[in-house]
């Protein structure tokens, strides 16, 4: 049973962060549970599938070379855990936001992505 640390990694870099379809969607299988709920600022999608198709319009939409870099600590419990991150092309982010995961039977069951605010100009 994978750990909560194991699932934010997981989610952040196998899932999101993983331009290879196949290998992507072996991801998604393994880290979430099949009626996993994903909100983040655009709304909140049910299922493998829906996860599937924001993780691969947000990959196929990003510039080329952009990745997603793991930013200070994370936070872990039991049962949930937060990971702050950036995206963008190495060494100059475009966003950044933090991912909260809600894990049961060592999946994750929810997971919230927060955009963090802009920079005031």
């Amino acid at each position: 049973m994978a750990t909560v640390t194991e699932l934010l990694t997981a989610n952040l870099h196998d899932v999101f962060g993983n331009a290879d379809a196949a290998a992507r969607r072996s991801a998604i299988e393994r880290t979430y549970a099949s009626d996993v709920v994903f909100t983040d600022p655009e709304g909140t999608v049910v299922g493998w599938d829906a996860l599937e198709q924001k993780a691969a319009g947000l990959l196929a939409s990003a510039p080329a070379g952009s990745q997603f870099v793991e930013e200070g600590r994370r936070y872990v419990s039991e049962t949930h855990g937060v990971l702050a991150w950036g995206f963008g092309p190495v060494g100059s982010p475009v966003v950044r936001g933090v991912d909260v995961v809600e894990v049961r039977d060592g999946v994750v069951v929810a997971l919230t992505t927060v955009l963090a605010e802009s920079d005031p100009a």
